[in-house]
């Protein structure tokens, strides 16, 4: 059974190793290029307080990016030309930060020297880096192919396709990892007889997961109904694993997702979105230092807006409610209340124009989202992020999906503060609102980028500014 902790463990280790390897071997070139005043002997010059001091807070820099470029979130099933392609980017990052900041004021000849320089660092980092990862890969690669690592797999359906698909998987001359453990029963489907003695009903899903330690998720049901499949695969995304559909599948879905592989059975993940894996990272980095900062400087309007809506009602300051969020996972979100207390009295309602439940204060924060701030401490927490769908209710989302099954596919990201729905549509008073307003978040994760990103925010601070939130 195959160890994703321990894999990318070892590819932490190996970056860090040959990180400190190629700086190492750079000082020793510097010490020797002509123009740089570096002392009388290279043993002085390498334990010099300077260049310890870089030798151990560059390999950390250099680490730094490495986990930005996203190169640890997928520890298997590495396409060898995509991990060539992120070393050459992450090393050429690395080396324009080490020379900006460390390199810069050395004293050379001519300009050309600077150039001269930086090849070598480039050269001597990207040759070490590169040659720890590949070794790294290699052997996971191996050891997968010859079945010594295997992914224990659980297939949803116990039909005629899920045997199909099992083959499809199992059948390679060169192992891909999968080992079937079970099927599972989708509606009222007959197990066919290669499934018989290991089909288990959908209600032991969860247990069995545990109990097997499932490591992948094979969707390949009987039955090629659009509303159906997307509601077997919502009740999947809570168990937090990935989730493969095979390409018949996939032609009845709306949405474009990551083609796992192209050796063996093409499968495509549902479990993740288009957006790169650097971007992911950079976008949670990102969420983190904007909510954290955010919180200490709105701190002093907090305290203001408290004070006002306690003076304006009885009731709490702070409104939570249970909301759906990243696979489908409730969490409580938290917003500043601007309601009487008690307004829904146990019925999920939403809100009308002109709606007298809101209070005084409650219009003012509604128009101008100031209600929305408390937010920053979910996205802090890691239930949201500052530009995603908006998370819904499930009470809600049931009616949703039984006349959109598509909406589904939002759970692959965090909701968000702020959307491009939001943005382009505004709040939802009913159903027919929210699915109006789906088509734009749908759009957004086709689209998911930082630039996308940004642009949906200076249009909501458009939005706060001209107070038009409601």
């Amino acid at each position: 059974m195959i160890n994703g902790k321990r894999q990318i463990r070892r590819y932490v280790l190996g970056d860090y190793l040959t990180s400190n390897v190629s700086w190492f071997l750079f000082n020793i070139v510097r010490f020797h290029f002509p123009g740089i005043a570096a002392g009388e002997s290279l043993k002085m010059y390498l334990l010099s307080p300077r260049v310890i001091e870089g030798q151990i807070l560059f390999p950390l820099l250099m680490m730094c990016v490495y986990y930005l470029s996203g190169y640890y979130n997928q520890p298997f099933f590495k396409s060898r030309i995509q991990e060539l392609i992120q070393t050459l980017g992450s090393v050429l990052v690395n080396t324009l930060f080490i020379f900006f900041i460390a390199l810069i004021n050395d004293v050379l000849r001519i300009r050309i020297d600077n150039y001269e320089l930086l090849l070598a660092l480039y050269a001597l980092q990207f040759v070490c880096v590169y040659t720890g990862r590949a070794i790294v890969t290699g052997n996971a690669t191996s050891m997968i192919h010859r079945r010594k690592w295997q992914f224990n797999t659980l297939i949803i359906g116990c039909g005629p396709k899920a045997i199909k698909q099992m083959k499809e998987l199992e059948e390679p001359r060169q192992s891909l990892g999968y080992h079937i453990v079970g099927f599972i029963r989708v509606n009222h489907e007959t197990p066919a007889p290669e499934a018989e003695g290991r089909t288990y009903p959908i209600k032991q899903l969860s247990s069995l997961c545990k109990q097997m330690n499932i490591q992948e998720l094979v969707v390949a049901p009987e039955e090629n109904d659009l509303a159906e499949l997307h509601k077997l695969i919502n009740t999947l995304y809570p168990l937090n694993l990935p989730i493969k559909l095979g390409t018949d599948e996939f032609n009845i879905i709306s949405s474009r997702v990551r083609l796992t592989n192209i050796y063996g059975a093409p499968l495509i993940d549902m479990s993740n979105c288009a957006i790169s894996e650097g971007e992911k990272n950079m976008k949670r980095v990102i969420d983190i230092f904007v909510s954290f900062i955010a919180l200490i400087l709105l701190s002093p309007l907090f305290l203001f807006l408290a004070i006002l809506i306690k003076k304006d009602s009885n009731g709490p300051i702070f409104y939570k409610q249970e909301r759906i969020g990243y696979r489908h996972r409730p969490f409580k979100i938290y917003k500043f209340r601007t309601m009487k207390a008690h307004a829904e009295n146990g019925i999920p309602l939403l809100s009308e124009e002109n709606d007298k439940r809101v209070t005084k204060i409650g219009k003012v924060l509604r128009k101008y989202r100031l209600d929305e701030l408390p937010q920053f401490w979910n996205i802090l927490k890691g239930d949201m992020s500052l530009v995603g769908p908006r998370p819904e209710r499930e009470y809600f989302i049931r009616q949703i999906v039984e006349r959109a099954p598509y909406y589904v596919l939002l759970h692959q990201i965090r909701p968000g503060i702020t959307s491009w729905g939001m943005v382009k549509y505004g709040y939802a008073r009913n159903v027919d609102e929210m699915i109006a307003r789906l088509k734009y978040d749908i759009l957004y994760l086709e689209n998911m980028s930082l630039l996308v990103d940004l642009k949906i925010i200076i249009y909501t601070i458009r939005t706060v500014i001209t107070g038009k939130g409601v």
